[in-house]
């Protein structure tokens, strides 16, 4: 099993992510105590303050830069120079461990236990080509500085060997979960922009073959309407007030086509928001109005719904939405609620929700939003002429 490279995916601000981040620190923490506790019972060991001093400062050190490298396997907003640095920094202190570190501790395995950090370090700085090598080296490192001071050299060997293990099958692990839920959480992004572009791209169709079929008209039109001025100016008039006639009519269907757009069903536009919701990993549930909204009632709601979950998908992390819609008391409430609250922050393509509190209150509606206990809910309430 090897360690997996690190992701370049932006940091999530999700009180989930950030707690498995933090699990994982502290399962690479207690590889990295290891790493300095165990190396330092040999240095201290020794009866020569200097050698204790320079043993004990090549330990931290090497110690130091492992942790800087466990910390940027975690954090993918670090960039990938730095973590390259922290790379050269870890092999160059290891090197620096062998004469200092390596011969500290009669009887005890001082440098074994930093092969076998070693070892665990290998697949997640060199990747899955260099790490058989690394490891090879720490292992025969092991060998000849227990051959050097006298130790044990098959003891040491399978301490590094068991040890190092132990680290990558242990830590090693929550690093590889934690990879995983970045890649999910870059899915998942992914899926609500492919929702969006989807919708845009849908539009734009439409809009196309609307004004593909009607431009060509007129340019038709005022072709014949260029051709016949010569020749007969009562036709050539005749066809420019149909071209004026045919350009009043575009614009109309084109007017039709954008309000359509903006005004679509609402019950099309909730089984919409529904299927986006499940599609990005959010279990949604729908409450459909009893009966048909009147339509200047539905035209406000659908830009609603449409902002509220644009919210949901972009500025929380939620894991299920419920939307209910009731009508009662001459007035229709709306509901959206979801159990990832965040910080909405108006995208600038757009006005957000005090828009939609402008467009509420031009109907003689409401609007207000609560965020508690990691719940965020939107409310709005519209009145409904009988």
């Amino acid at each position: 099993m090897t360690w997996p490279g690190v992701h370049t995916i932006a940091d999530v601000p999700d009180p989930r992510m950030r707690r498995a981040r933090m699990a994982t620190l502290a399962m690479l923490g207690m590889g990295v105590a290891t790493t300095l506790i165990m190396p330092a019972l040999g240095a201290l060991s020794e009866p020569s303050a200097v050698r204790i001093v320079a043993g004990l400062a090549s330990i931290v050190a090497f110690t130091a830069a492992q942790a800087c490298v466990l910390y940027s396997a975690v954090t993918p907003s670090l960039s990938r120079s730095l973590h390259r640095r922290f790379a050269v920094a870890f092999a160059a202190t290891a090197l620096l461990t062998v004469p200092l570190a390596g011969p500290l501790g009669e009887g005890w395995e001082t440098w074994a236990w930093i092969g076998a950090a070693v070892i665990a370090t290998a697949p997640l700085l060199a990747g899955r080509r260099l790490a058989a090598p690394v490891m090879v080296a720490a292992l025969a490192t092991v060998a000849g500085v227990a051959w050097w001071t006298g130790g044990e050299v098959v003891d040491q060997v399978v301490l590094a060997v068991s040890v190092g293990l132990t680290l990558i099958f242990g830590a090693g692990l929550h690093v590889w979960l934690w990879n995983l839920l970045l890649e999910a959480e870059a899915g998942r992004a992914a899926q609500a922009k492919l929702a969006a572009a989807e919708e845009r791209l849908r539009f734009a169709r439409d809009v196309h073959d609307l004004l593909g079929h009607d431009l060509s008209v007129l340019a038709l039109k005022a072709e014949l309407a260029e051709r016949l001025g010569p020749v007969s100016p009562e036709r050539a008039t005749a066809e420019v007030a149909e071209l004026r006639r045919l350009a009043v009519s575009a614009l109309d269907d084109l007017r039709r086509t954008v309000h359509g757009y903006r005004t679509v069903d609402l019950r099309a536009q909730l089984d919409a928001t529904r299927q986006v919701f499940e599609s990005s990993g959010v279990r949604c549930t729908v409450t459909h109005p009893a009966e048909e909204l009147p339509p200047d009632v539905a035209a406000r709601l659908v830009p609603l719904l449409r902002e509220a979950s644009t919210n949901v998908l972009r500025h929380s992390r939620a894991g299920w939405c419920d939307i209910e819609i009731v009508q009662r008391e001459g007035e229709v409430r709306v509901t959206v609620t979801n159990d990832g609250a965040g910080t909405p922050e108006p995208d600038r393509h757009s006005s957000g929700l005090p828009g939609l509190a402008e467009r509420m209150a031009e109907g003689g509606g409401s609007l207000s939003t609560e965020a508690v206990d990691g719940r965020f809910t939107l409310r709005a309430v519209l009145p409904v002429q009988a």
